[in-house]
């Protein structure tokens, strides 16, 4: 059984964790093939957004452990090679052209959080949770917390990894961690409707927005102004923009 799916459907790659019966928990083949997924989606001439869900009752149970470390006989280089690959499929996410889209149901632990949290939108079913437990097994989410201290402040950040809280789609959504949450009837159907909305959107504009995003994160105030300067004049430059300003400018007159 393939445990990566990915298709791409109505301008939306969309790329599906496929291992239900571990709840999707990940291994070192899960893991590449995400990452390879994703890198498929960026040679596709019909793909503007990339909507990564799960198969099974759950989004994904983290990182599985027994066969990422070999049991306990995993060496220092072992760990290392492990926490590389995960960290390299999380830059893939966040250096993407286009944007992407997580849509959680039923649980994303550990791991799976980091996925979700790597991407740039969550969509999030009324019943599901996103949990850092990590904590409890003598394990610290470091990976993790470089993405969700983007999310909400340092010291709730503090507490949600130092208590390994799960927390429920709703106060996600409060904290700033999901973007939207739909009901679990529709979910799928919201979910695909949602990205589809995105894909809508000028795809070359997306992709300004998003590079511009990132990568103010590590600038001052007066280098992100300049940058935001640069991408400004840049996207008017575009053959979606010149349409845009074209067909702004017959409806004035």
């Amino acid at each position: 059984m393939e445990l990566v799916l990915y298709r791409v459907e109505d301008a939306v790659a969309r790329i599906t964790l496929n291992r239900p019966e571990k709840r999707n928990a990940l291994n070192h083949e899960m893991i590449l093939g995400l990452d390879a997924a994703l890198q498929q989606a960026g040679t596709e001439a019909d793909a503007r957004v990339i909507l990564i869900t799960a198969n099974g009752k759950d989004f994904c149970s983290g990182l599985d452990l027994l066969a990422l470390d070999h049991g306990n006989d995993a060496t220092v280089m072992d760990h290392l090679a492990s926490a590389r690959r995960l960290a390299n499929m999380i830059l893939t996410m966040r250096r993407h052209k286009l944007p992407v889209i997580s849509a959680v149901q039923g649980r994303a632990l550990g791991g799976g959080a980091g996925i979700a949290t790597a991407s740039d939108l969550i969509i999030a079913s009324e019943t599901s949770a996103i949990g850092y437990p990590e904590i409890n097994i003598g394990f610290v989410p470091a990976i993790v917390a470089a993405l969700l201290r983007r999310s909400v402040p340092e010291k709730r950040l503090f507490e949600i990894l130092a208590m390994g809280e799960t927390l429920p789609a709703a106060k996600a959504h409060a904290l700033g961690i999901v973007n939207r949450v739909l009901p679990d009837s529709d979910f799928e159907t919201g979910a695909s409707a949602y990205a589809r909305e995105l894909a809508s959107r000028p795809a070359s504009a997306l992709t300004l927005l998003k590079s511009l995003l990132y990568q103010t994160d590590a600038m001052t105030f007066e280098k992100a102004l300049e940058n935001g300067v640069q991408l400004n004049a840049l996207s008017r430059m575009t053959d979606e923009a010149r349409a845009g300003f074209a067909n702004f400018s017959r409806k004035k007159t």
